[in-house]
């Protein structure tokens, strides 16, 4: 593997982890928001066919939870049914935490092989001299 596409696979995954934070951001945002959704990022290898290797991962989408939301009893809300009763989406603080706990130290371990293949390019520059 050459510098240059470790750097593209370091690369491609600051991406999809940036991603993961922002949804798990809004997951936090919306927890008390009615009829909002718990949604997740999906990520994928990214595989060169054309030259047979690895080229990072990607984010293919984003997708909503298929859980049934909780049902909280309050009639005086604009968003309750006919019955009284308002649909809040399924989002645990603690859960969302850890996602977002995950994906910043996976961007930090990305950061940090970039920033040490940056130093290898430069270490062999300098032996080229």
């Amino acid at each position: 593997m050459g510098l240059l596409h470790a750097l593209e696979v370091s690369g491609s995954a600051l991406a999809a982890e940036r991603l993961r934070m922002d949804v798990t951001a809004g997951n936090l945002a919306n927890a008390q928001t009615p009829n909002y959704r718990r949604k997740e990022v999906v990520v994928q290898e990214a595989f060169d066919a054309q030259l047979g290797k690895a080229m990072g991962v990607k984010a293919t989408g984003i997708v909503e939870d298929t859980a049934p939301n909780k049902l909280v009893y309050d009639p005086s809300s604009p968003d309750a049914n006919a019955d009284g009763y308002v649909s809040m989406p399924d989002i645990t603080s603690v859960t969302e935490m850890v996602d977002l706990i995950s994906a910043s130290r996976a961007y930090e371990a990305n950061v940090t092989a970039m920033q040490t293949t940056k130093q290898m390019f430069n270490k062999t520059l300098e032996l080229l001299r």
